[in-house]
């Protein structure tokens, strides 16, 4: 009985000799339907802008300073080796050689289109919560053009009887109540902290009680949509060059207020709270949990917007040289901005005499009171505020733009011949809907409903997103395959490095980072606010919408399938018949690429064209050594004796 085996079209190409140069070597696009980015900088400062975001300023420091100081970067370089820059590279590799979006793209394995479904939901839940901060930002930022600062001040309307401000008198620190009389017998509440609590947010007593929608807010809101919309309006082509400024400015500022935080009296208290190591915190497995959980935030996995960003490059750009530079880069930011904070909540401590422990704080709490509070201290305060909070706007812009442009970029992608010449229209209805949908944080229960969506919406879910996409493309469609993809882009395999990480160590991390997680476990809280039982239960769903439609689509995919389950199973789980780079060039170099892998040696001309599985101008080969060739598009042919069948 004859024994056969299979081939597909993209595992070799016999007819070529050498890899050929890109499409188009004078600058323009490559692929004129869906367009590139215009420089190879605008991918680059599209990268570090997302990747830099706000959690390098108010969430690293922080993290540092309460997990031992210095002795915190010792298991944060090395989270950041073993699952951070391998998990990076790999994404930015599988957009750039598919060239699709973050649902399309799984045509690399059916079975598991459902994590880019997964991916764009969560990209999308973070997208309509993050605009607000934004439009915080906004807010303080025009609040910030006057002489006297608003959050300075206990004689307005939205203070307490509780509010104190700090004045230097002689190098002693006095604290006045409303009234500006010395008061000793209340606890003292921030300017700052009133200003965020009774003015901007108006908060109320739970989530329950959200009141009516507050129009200053809204327009702020509507303000940061629009900036939103009107950047990514053209795709790349405008965004590209937008993250000329906004990747660019929040290191000139960063370095601005570096040199002036150093130079002010009692910053040393702060920085030598930062980076004085507690080498006894190196035992304790929380301190290696929020190490791997700050990497994986920081740099963006699992959202989908890394895939979508590299979609745009050039088929040959050098991914591995941008992985690492918009990595190490995040870190070196993220441990640049602890010294320009603790530099500054240093000097905050020496002005109020309280311990540094008791200024340093976390998340929206330390970027809109402590952060206000402190320039506040400083001279020219007005100056250092506009500054400050044009540096938040920029830093969350940027990441904003990745992300929407990761749920733009899905859905039209989906339906590319209907969509793609109204994608204006496009970005401006999913603009729209997100505004809509985010205008119930702008009423007075604002904060609990954004800090309901922050804590469930990208926790635990980025972490399976993350195991089944290094499962589905180092294991189902194969390390060695994936391999041959980069060399094909690259013109060489990715270092031994980059492949134990992704078939051994990787892996096996992200499982430690989800079970620690789950162990971890604390429902969701604002301060001393506990949240009622039904928020609760929609969190969690929310959470699980995610991950649930790993699952379900994974179901649908395999029910399409002919045979039995188990040869369902298979099917679904191989490589769809388009698969592969977008442009017929890329295919060409990439067949050659696996026909030096296969054996390939003498092109048979006039082979057959059973089924019509491959145009006519593709040919087959008459060497072909048997072994692990197992893909579903292949030609009828005559190979050494042995018939070559199709699968499809």
């Amino acid at each position: 009985m004859a024994q056969s085996y299979e081939v597909r079209r993209e595992d070799f190409n016999p007819n070529r000799n050498e890899v050929s140069q890109p499409a188009s070597a004078d600058g323009g696009d490559e692929n004129a339907d869906r367009g590139n980015w215009t420089g190879k900088l605008d991918f680059l400062l599209s990268g570090l802008g997302f990747a830099i975001g706000l959690g390098n300023v108010w969430r690293f420091p922080y993290l540092c300073y309460r997990n031992g100081g210095g002795a915190f970067l010792i298991p944060y370089v090395i989270m950041l080796g073993c699952a951070g820059l391998p998990l990076f590279f790999m994404e930015l590799s599988f957009g750039q050689f598919a060239s699709l979006g973050p649902i399309t793209i799984w045509n690399i394995s059916p079975i598991f289109k459902g994590v880019g479904y997964a991916m764009v939901v969560v990209s999308a839940l973070v997208c309509i919560y993050y605009n607000v901060i934004i439009a915080w930002a906004l807010y303080y930022l025009f609040a910030s053009f006057t002489n006297v600062l608003p959050w300075t001040l206990c004689n307005q309307w939205w203070n307490t009887d509780q509010c104190g401000k700090t004045f230097g008198v002689n190098g002693t620190n006095v604290t006045l109540g409303v009234n500006g009389t010395n008061s000793t017998d209340f606890t003292r509440v921030s300017a700052s902290h009133e200003f965020w609590t009774h003015k901007v947010l108006q908060l109320s007593s739970g989530i329950d009680k959200m009141g009516t929608v507050r129009w200053d807010l809204a327009l702020c809101l509507l303000l940061a949509w629009i900036i939103v919309g009107a950047c990514l309006i053209k795709g790349v082509k405008s965004s590209g060059k937008v993250v000329y400024f906004t990747a660019t400015f929040p290191f000139v500022v960063l370095f601005i207020l570096f040199f002036r935080g150093v130079t002010l009296e009692g910053a040393e208290r702060g920085i030598r709270f930062y980076i004085i190591p507690e080498w006894s915190r190196l035992a304790e497995s929380k301190v290696w949990g929020d190490a791997a959980i700050q990497i994986f935030y920081s740099l963006g996995l699992a959202f989908g917007s890394l895939a979508t960003l590299s979609s745009y490059n050039k088929f040959h750009n050098n991914v591995m040289r941008d992985a690492l530079i918009i990595a190490v880069g995040n870190c070196f930011t993220s441990v640049f901005s602890g010294f320009v904070i603790f530099s500054i909540i240093g000097h905050m401590s020496f002005m109020l005499d309280v311990p540094v422990d008791k200024v340093a704080d976390e998340g929206p709490g330390l970027a809109f009171v402590a952060y206000p509070e402190a320039i506040s201290l400083l001279p020219i305060s007005t100056l250092w505020a506009i500054l400050f909070f044009l540096m938040l706007l920029t830093l969350g812009l940027d990441s904003q733009f990745a992300m929407m442009e990761t749920v733009i970029t899905a859905v039209i992608d989906e339906y590319p011949e209907y969509l793609r010449p109204k994608k204006s229209i496009v970005v401006l209805g999913l603009c729209v809907i997100g505004y809509l949908l985010a205008l119930p944080q702008t009423t007075s229960a604002g904060m609990y409903w954004l800090q309901l969506l922050d804590w469930y919406s990208a926790g635990f879910s980025l972490m399976v997103i993350s195991l089944c996409l290094t499962i589905a493309i180092q294991y189902v469609y194969g390390m060695k395959r994936f391999s041959k993809d980069i060399k094909t882009m690259l013109g060489f395999e990715p270092p031994i490095y980059f492949k134990v990480c992704w078939v051994a160590i990787t892996p096996a991390l992200l499982l430690f980072i989800l079970i620690f997680n789950i162990v971890q476990f604390n429902p969701v809280t604002y301060g001393d606010y506990e949240y009622p039982n039904w928020a609760e239960i929609m969190g969690l769903l929310m959470g699980l919408s995610s991950c649930l439609l790993i699952p379900l689509v994974a179901i649908i995919q395999v029910c399409r399938q002919k045979g039995s389950l188990l040869e369902r199973i298979k099917a679904a789980a191989q490589p769809s018949p388009d698969w592969g780079p977008a442009l017929e060039d890329h295919r060409q170099e990439m067949m050659k690429v696996y026909a030096g892998k296969y054996g390939v040696e003498v092109p048979l001309e006039g082979a057959p064209n059973k089924g019509a599985d491959l145009p006519p101008d593709y040919t087959t080969a008459t060497t072909l050594p048997r072994n692990d060739i197992n893909v579903p598009f292949s030609v009828a042919g005559q190979m050494n004796g042995l018939p070559v069948v199709t699968k499809l």
